[in-house]
Order: structure tokens, then C-alpha cells, then sequence
């Protein structure tokens, strides 16, 4: 079982957490405003590298609060965690 260390609850078992997709896309500002094409290059492109990637997850059976974190995608071990009103490390 993998440890995933929440920034509010400290490290929680995996089977706490949902994935949430990739950190700092932005919504778009008028949604509304977008074409087919474009609402669906929002919805579905996502980066898909091969190493260290910025996620979203959400501490579902915790405290329910919504977080970064750095993975690498090969090896799926965690390199950090952070609040989404902070930076993302520059080390990861």
C-alpha cells in the first residue's frame, strides 16, 4: 500500500485519495464562448509525460480537500505535495 501524504492530514493510504487529472489547467474564462473544437481540447488533451507530472487529488475519505502533488508516472512514487494556493516546488 502506498502512503500519499496529505498537505492538511499528514500520510493516509492510498485507498483515501482520488485522482483528480493534471494540476494547473485553467478553466476557460467564458466557457460558453468556445467552440465544439475547442470545449473539447479543454475537456480531453491532457500532457501524458513519461516522468515527473503535476496532478490533482483529493483527500475523498479525509478532509475532503483538493491538492497538488508531483508523481513520477513511471515509477508512481510521490516527490511532493502542495496547497493549490502555493507554487509547485521548484525541485519537482
Amino acid at each position: 500500500m502506498q502512503l500519499i501524504e496529505c498537505p492538511w492530514c499528514g500520510p493516509r493510504e492510498e485507498v483515501e485519495f482520488h485522482y483528480g487529472g493534471q494540476a494547473h489547467v485553467a478553466y476557460p474564462e467564458d466557457p460558453q464562448a468556445l467552440s465544439d473544437e475547442e470545449w473539447a481540447h479543454y475537456v480531453f488533451f491532457r500532457d501524458n509525460p513519461k516522468g515527473l507530472f503535476a496532478e490533482r487529488w483529493s483527500h475523498a475519505a479525509g478532509c475532503r480537500r483538493w491538492f497538488n502533488a508531483v508523481r513520477d508516472t513511471v515509477t508512481y512514487r510521490f516527490h511532493g505535495v502542495y496547497r493549490p494556493d502555493e507554487s509547485r516546488p521548484v525541485s519537482s
